[in-house]
């Protein structure tokens, strides 16, 4: 049976989050640790298949959008985009690599990118 956003709201999912204030993303990371259930090889494809997964589920509630011209579920998309995030997180866990690490490197990057007018264009070493 799949729950719906209805569901999950009678449920109260929601309301933790709308009572929260801000969420160290050290702390989330840390979370999404306890909720593996694999390990090793293992748990790297199934983290790798769930993000693969959830994106499709994202990006099929957008086309479900656009082509039936229906109202943007932004609840829905928010579950499966932090689905996502879930298991985007839970694959730099496994490489051990920080979050804070990945968006000061990207900053870094697009940064020097603009200020050499390369933001446009193809190629990780523009």
């Amino acid at each position: 049976m799949m729950l719906t956003g209805k569901d999950l709201e009678d449920m109260g999912y929601f309301e933790a989050f709308q009572q929260a204030k801000e969420i160290d993303l050290n702390d989330y990371a840390e979370w999404v640790e306890e909720k593996m259930l694999t390990t090793g090889d293992k748990r790297f494809l199934e983290n790798t298949m769930g993000l693969i997964g959830e994106t499709g589920e994202f990006f099929e509630k957008l086309k479900k959008h656009k082509r039936d011209d229906t109202p943007l579920d932004k609840k829905g998309i928010t579950l499966e985009a932090g689905d996502m995030f879930f298991y985007f997180i839970a694959i730099l866990n496994l490489l051990d690599i920080k979050l804070s690490d990945v968006v000061k490197e990207n900053m870094k990057k697009l940064d020097s990118r603009q200020k050499r007018g390369t933001l446009k264009g193809s190629g990780d070493y523009r």
